[in-house]
């Protein structure tokens, strides 16, 4: 059989994209983690809202709409510029004060927080909760404005060229090459002696967690050019922010729906 070599080459362009193309796997994972930590009153709060697991199947949409223009204002929502040396009360400040320096993430979350107290059936504002505690748990969403959380800062990922950013959106998770059910309850296994430790942790604490992996990600010495040495470095960093975004996504939502 004759096979058109344009046709096939257009098949591996797309397998290799694929394979870099998981960003949703990580808030898929949060949002699991999240709802396997609900409490039965909230659990069925949310099934009613969005459907059964429903805030699993709906953690990308946030980024979906952003090419509707009817959700245009939200692109800034994902993102929360920081200063480098920020102290935990310059941060706490910022948190108290959501719109000193525009509507970011810290401003979205807030938001929506109160759409939901005001309204418990209020979809599209539980849609964005859910997405947004997930990027607040990737640091680089903490990032610095000069490099756009790390954008403009270019890497080679296993030959392939891309920048800091997509790599912690998604490729030091697809590293692992588990389905986002399988890492989910890979790291509710890892982390459960520590789960009551994190279960404590208001959402300051977490932006405090976030935050310093963040300024950890820009100290990394990127002389190194292993990319097996980074995964390794940070692996577990990363762990524990996705699983640290469950745990506090879950603790928000029960609040709201208790």
């Amino acid at each position: 059989m004759k096979i058109n070599k344009h046709f096939l080459t257009f098949c591996l362009l797309g397998l290799s994209l694929s394979l870099f193309a998981y960003d949703g796997v990580g808030h898929r994972i949060i949002a699991d983690i999240a709802y396997d930590n609900l409490t039965a009153g909230a659990r069925n709060q949310v099934d009613r809202v969005l459907g059964k697991r429903g805030m699993v199947y709906a953690a990308t949409w946030a980024d979906d709409v952003r090419s509707d223009s009817k959700y245009a204002y939200s692109y800034p929502w994902h993102y929360q510029d920081l200063d480098d040396n920020m102290s935990s009360a310059d941060i706490k400040k910022l948190m108290k004060n959501p719109t000193a320096e525009g509507e970011h993430l810290f401003f979205a979350i807030d938001s929506m927080e109160v759409r939901l107290k005001k309204d418990k059936n209020d979809a599209e504002a539980l849609k964005f909760m859910v997405h947004f505690v997930g990027d607040l748990h990737q640091p680089l969403h903490l990032g610095r404005k000069d490099d756009k959380g790390g954008n403009k800062i270019e890497m080679n990922w296993f030959g392939r060229k891309t920048n800091l950013h997509a790599v912690w959106d998604g490729s030091l998770i697809d590293s692992e090459k588990m389905s986002y059910s399988e890492f989910s309850q890979y790291l509710q296994d890892k982390f459960e002696p520590r789960k009551a430790e994190f279960k404590k942790h208001n959402l300051l604490q977490s932006v405090e967690a976030s935050y310093a992996v963040r300024n950890a990600i820009y100290a990394y010495d990127n002389s190194d050019t292993s990319n097996y040495h980074y995964v390794y470095f940070f692996a577990d960093k990363r762990d524990e922010m996705i699983y640290r975004g469950g745990i506090q996504l879950a603790n928000i939502l029960n609040a709201i729906f208790k």
